[in-house]
C-alpha cells in the first residue's frame, strides 16, 4: 500500500465540509457579479476608462477582459454554416529529455488535419517528427521544448493555409497567445523573444492570407470578465489596493455565462488586457468570446481566442462560430471540435513509441561502435522493482 487511506479519508471528509461552505459563498459572489454585469451591460466606455486607469496608475500587469463594442450580456445565436469552408487544425506532442534514460534526446511530433466542407473528400492528415539530440540538447529545458512544439504547430498551420482553398479556418488547442512563464520571465528570455517574433510573423502572414485563426480553450477556468466586474465594483480606496482586491475570488467566467448563453450561442467579444498581450498590436490584438457548445440539458462552455482581424470581420466571426459548433456536435454531448481531437490523435506520442525510438537510437549507436551510457541506477532500480508505472514518475 502506497497511501495511508485512513488519513486521506479524514481529509476528504474535511474537504466535503468546506466545499458546502465554499459553494454558498460562491453563490453569493455570483449573484453580485451577475448584477454588476447587468448594470454595466451597455456602459462600455465607463468600464474601458476604469481598466485604463487601473493599468496606468495601479497595476500595469493587470489581466482582465476589456469590452470592445458589444454589450456585456449579449448573446449571438448560431449562424448558418458556409457551404464551402476549409478547416485546418494542428497539434503537437513531445518526448522530453530524460537524463535517466539509456540515451538522452528530445522529439517534437506535429500532427495536422484538414477537411473541406462542401466536398466529398475525406479529411487528410500529416505528421512531422523532429529528433533533437547532441549539441541541440544544450539548454533544452521542458519549457523550451514546449515552446518549440507550439511554434512547430503554427508553422504547419501556415504551410497548409497557404495552400488551402478559401474560406479557411485554422485552429489550435489552447490559447492563441504564445506564453511560457519561465521563458518569458528571464531564464531563457532571449529564446522566448526570438520565438515570439517568429510567431508574430506567422500571424501577420495568416492575416494577409485572410485566414480565420483561433485558439480553442476547453473547460476554461479563466476569470477575465469576473476581474472586469471587480474593477467595476472598486471604489477609489479599492483601486489603490487593486492587486489584492478580489471580492469575487473563486468565480470563473463560465459561471457568469452558463445561464446566459443558450446552446449554440456565443458571448460578446472582449479584448484581453495583460502584460504579455501587449506584444500583439493592431490587427494581431488578442480577443476572446465564450461559446456554448453543449445541449439544452447539458450546457458546456468553451473560450475561443481570436486576433483583431477576425473580430473586425463579421463574416469571419460567424463562420468560425458556426464551424466550431458543427465540429463539437460531431463528438457528442460534451462537445469538443472533432478536427482538434483528430489532430491530437495524429500527434500523440505513446510510451510504446518512445521506447521504440529509444531502441532505434541505441541500436544505431551500438552498430557504429558508439558507447551507450545506459539507464541511471535510479531508473534501473525502479525498473527492477516494477514501480515504473507509478503516477507522476
Amino acid at each position: 500500500m502506497s497511501l495511508d487511506f485512513i488519513q486521506v479519508s479524514q481529509q476528504i471528509q474535511q474537504l466535503g465540509e468546506k466545499a458546502i461552505l465554499r459553494q454558498a459563498d460562491l453563490q453569493n459572489k455570483l449573484k453580485e457579479a451577475c448584477e454588476l454585469l447587468a448594470q454595466y451591460d451597455h456602459d462600455i466606455e465607463t468600464l474601458r476608462a476604469k481598466v485604463h486607469e487601473a493599468v496606468q496608475n495601479h497595476v500595469p500587469s493587470l489581466r482582465c477582459a476589456i469590452p470592445v463594442r458589444e454589450s456585456l450580456n449579449a448573446c449571438y445565436p448560431l449562424p448558418p454554416l458556409p457551404e464551402q469552408l476549409t478547416l485546418i487544425a494542428a497539434d503537437g506532442s513531445q518526448i522530453f529529455a530524460d537524463r535517466h534514460a539509456e540515451v538522452n534526446y528530445c522529439l517534437v511530433n506535429t500532427g495536422a488535419i484538414w477537411m473541406r466542407y462542401g466536398s466529398c473528400e475525406a479529411p487528410k492528415t500529416s505528421i512531422q517528427s523532429r529528433l533533437i539530440y547532441a549539441d541541440e540538447l544544450d539548454g533544452m529545458s521542458d519549457d523550451k521544448l514546449s515552446l518549440q512544439r507550439d511554434l512547430a504547430e503554427r508553422r504547419r498551420l501556415l504551410e497548409l493555409a497557404s495552400e488551402a482553398t478559401p474560406l479557411v479556418i485554422s485552429l489550435t488547442d489552447g490559447p492563441l497567445e504564445l506564453w511560457t512563464t519561465t521563458l518569458e520571465e528571464g531564464r531563457v528570455a532571449g529564446e522566448f523573444k526570438k520565438s515570439l517574433e517568429e510567431y508574430l510573423k506567422i500571424l501577420h502572414t495568416l492575416c494577409e492570407l485572410k485566414v480565420t485563426t483561433a485558439g480553442y480553450v476547453d473547460k476554461p477556468g479563466a476569470d477575465l470578465v469576473v476581474r472586469l466586474m471587480e474593477i467595476a465594483r472598486a471604489g477609489k480606496d479599492d483601486m489603490l489596493n487593486l492587486r489584492t482586491y478580489r471580492p469575487f475570488r473563486g468565480l470563473t467566467d463560465v459561471e457568469l455565462y452558463r445561464n446566459v448563453l443558450q446552446p449554440g450561442d456565443r458571448s460578446a467579444v472582449f479584448a484581453i488586457q495583460s502584460r504579455s498581450a501587449g506584444a500583439y498590436q493592431g490587427e494581431l490584438g488578442l480577443h476572446f468570446f465564450y461559446l456554448n457548445v453543449g445541449r439544452p440539458d447539458h450546457p458546456y462552455l468553451s473560450r475561443v481566442e481570436i486576433p483583431a482581424w477576425v473580430t473586425e470581420d463579421p463574416a469571419m466571426l460567424d463562420s468560425l462560430h458556426a464551424a466550431l459548433v458543427s465540429q463539437c456536435r460531431m463528438i457528442g454531448t460534451r462537445g469538443y471540435p472533432y478536427i482538434l481531437h483528430r489532430a491530437h490523435e495524429t500527434a500523440v506520442v505513446s510510451y510504446e513509441d518512445k521506447a521504440h525510438v529509444t531502441d532505434m537510437i541505441v541500436h544505431e549507436l551500438v552498430k557504429r561502435g558508439v558507447k551507450v551510457a545506459g539507464v541511471s541506477a535510479k531508473q534501473h532500480n525502479k525498473d527492477v522493482s516494477g514501480k515504473r508505472t507509478r503516477y507522476g514518475t
